[in-house]
């Protein structure tokens, strides 16, 4: 771990804990800074506070007190989730006070290079193959970030011998200034959080963060078919690849129905993935551009996607039962999500979805209704889900109260070759707490099917 001399002896007020920000409070105290923390959950019935007041460290719960930042600190660490509307953002930014998201202090206290992936779509998926395709190759890869384990606890314990192959959202990557990756993966940029952002173009702006510290011995990867994404490319002054899922080019990665291309020149055989569907194969093309210009072997990248069969909750097969085939998409809370899914199938599909009613609209499915031979839904959308399948033609439109008896029905609705499709489409809050128990409710289903 890097010493970090703008910390040292400096006061430095820590925003929301959870587990990055008490990872970052704990590695400030470790680089000699005089930590405050500041976190709105009770201290009795705070874990990580009691934890860190036993550490040293000075603890204020239950509020974000107004004379707050009138201890003369000189940076505030949030917590991603915290909004910049927050009163104590809002009058550090007054004050000029540095806020950072603790992707930062993990950046600057690395002794690893970084590989960064963001994207409004694709961002677990190629974060895995990412880090799969490293380990197979012997490279020693670390993962972080918005997914697996917290930024700042990976760097303190990688050398220079590791990659920390970090997933990057636009909450995280909006609180830095210096983060500069070796590898910049920019996915596609579509409409998400709006109720953080004040609108699409400070979301997109914070997507581009990932890049614009690089120069041109660093790379950015990214979609070479979206425009929007395009633009923000020709900003960088990294060195680029770009990646393209619609036909064979003559530069960076692309793909048609016979072969991955490297450069125009064929790299392997297509049918080798085992991934389905056009936006995994952006992942898998973005993932793959990576791995190369790491220098893993072609060898290494096959192997990972001739196996890899996606990541938990997110198109995830889970098994073949009485010739029906079962996938797990519970990660997809909004109809882009579900879209993607619904593209990567030929076969009849059986569509569990429903949830929360957040006011989306579900017309980008249309295009792809035409394989979807029932319509099984549940939750606080089931009304508009019945009227939209109703007005859509779909031959079955089923409603019900909740996921297990969505399943049921879904079961009694298919036959021999059908795909039986979680992607639900909305969030999963009316009825569970997290999309990943609403997944697993569903594995377990499954799973549990007798023979």
């Amino acid at each position: 771990m890097k010493k970090l001399p703008i910390v040292f002896h400096k006061k430095i007020l820590v925003l929301g804990l959870a587990k990055s920000g008490t990872a970052a409070a704990e590695t400030l105290h470790d680089l000699g800074a005089f930590v405050t923390v500041n976190d709105s959950k009770p201290f009795e019935q705070n874990e990580n506070a009691q934890y860190l007041l036993s550490k040293g460290l000075t603890v204020i719960c239950g509020s974000h007190p107004e004379d707050l930042l009138d201890e003369g600190f000189s940076l505030i660490v949030k917590n991603p989730g915290i909004p910049y509307t927050n009163p104590v953002i809002a009058e550090a930014n007054k004050r000029g006070i540095p806020v950072w998201t603790e992707v930062e202090l993990a950046y600057r206290i690395s002794d690893a290079p970084m590989i960064g992936i963001t994207g409004s779509n694709g961002k677990t998926t190629t974060t895995t193959l990412i880090f799969e395709m490293l380990a197979a190759a012997n490279k020693e890869p670390k993962i972080a970030g918005n997914i697996g384990t917290v930024a700042t606890s990976v760097a303190k314990e990688a050398t220079a011998d590791n990659i920390i192959v970090t997933e990057l959202s636009s909450f995280q990557l909006m609180g830095t200034e210096e983060l500069k990756p070796k590898i910049s993966v920019l996915l596609n940029l579509y409409e998400a959080h709006l109720d953080y952002h004040k609108d699409f173009q400070e979301y997109t702006d914070a997507k581009y963060k990932i890049t614009q510290k690089q120069d041109a011995t660093d790379w950015l990867v990214f979609n070479g078919e979206q425009q929007i994404v395009k633009d923000y490319a020709q900003k960088s002054m990294a060195s680029q690849i770009p990646f393209y899922v619609s036909s064979k080019t003559k530069e960076g990665i692309s793909a048609d129905d016979l072969y991955v291309y490297w450069n125009g020149e064929p790299l392997f055989e297509r049918s080798i993935i085992a991934l389905r569907g056009k936006h995994n194969l952006e992942n898998v093309l973005a993932a793959t551009a990576t791995a190369l210009t790491m220098n893993c072997s072609v060898e290494a990248i096959t192997n990972v996607l001739s196996t890899f069969h996606g990541v938990k909750h997110r198109t995830q097969f889970i098994r073949e039962w009485k010739g029906r085939k079962f996938y797990n998409d519970s990660k997809a809370t909004n109809a882009l999500a579900t879209k993607s899914a619904l593209e990567g199938f030929t076969e009849p599909v059986i569509l569990i979805a429903g949830g929360v009613d957040r006011g989306h609209s579900f017309d980008e499915l249309i295009p792809y209704l035409n394989r979807v031979k029932a319509l099984v839904h549940y939750g606080a959308t089931k009304d508009r889900l019945q009227k939209f399948g109703e007005v859509q033609g779909i031959p079955s439109v089923v409603s019900v109260q909740t996921l297990g008896e969505a399943f049921e029905m879904a079961i009694d609705a298919s036959s021999e070759g059908d795909i039986v499709l979680l992607s639900p489409a909305c969030a999963s809050w009316d009825q569970y707490e997290s999309f990943e128990i609403r997944g697993e409710e569903f594995i377990d289903r499954v799973i549990s099917l007798e023979e």
